[in-house]
């Protein structure tokens, strides 16, 4: 593909594409902002995955015909990645069928049994993260959600704010 001499050629190319692949995702996500790679929603999560994908598949081409397809591709994953946002923007369906929405899985400082059962979240994971956070005692844990990118925040202290809760689901 680049050299003649087998070892010399899978380095250069290992190198070179692997180089032009993250050069191409560096302008796409200048074309396409950084929202690109956020993790804002789960479509968003399967985005950096397929990207990542992509980029390693463009490393490993062998020929130019797939290392073209795989930059082709990644430019089509922005494409729907911005179509996607633009229609959850202007759409509340649209929202609502791309989107989970954040779940409590405590509040003010009692368990929310049901919502560990349908969210699949150990009890123990859940104090894992309420170490994380520094919580000391469940009294002043005002709230757990399982946001809609998978992650887990905790809201403790004296006082909470309802409209950082006002979307959440109670289970």
């Amino acid at each position: 593909m680049i050299f003649d001499t087998t070892w010399l050629d899978i380095a250069a190319r290992g190198i070179l594409l692997a180089a032009a692949a993250i050069l191409w995702v560096v302008v796409l996500v200048r074309i396409n902002g950084l929202r690109s790679l956020s993790k804002m929603t789960n479509f968003d999560f399967v985005m950096t995955v397929a990207l990542g994908s992509l980029v390693a598949g463009a490393a490993q081409a062998s020929d130019w015909k797939a290392f073209a397809q795989a930059m082709v591709a990644m430019a089509g994953l922005f494409l729907v990645q911005f179509l996607a946002a633009r229609i959850r923007k202007s759409s509340n369906a649209a929202e609502d069928a791309m989107q989970n929405d954040p779940v409590f899985l405590m509040r003010n400082g009692a368990f929310c049994d049901a919502a560990l059962k349908n969210t699949r979240v150990a009890k123990s994971d859940l104090i894992a993260k309420l170490r994380e956070a520094n919580v000391l005692d469940y009294g002043q844990v005002r709230a757990v959600v399982l946001e809609t990118t998978g992650d887990v925040s905790v809201l403790h202290g004296d006082h909470l704010d309802e409209t950082l809760i006002e979307n959440v689901k109670r289970v």
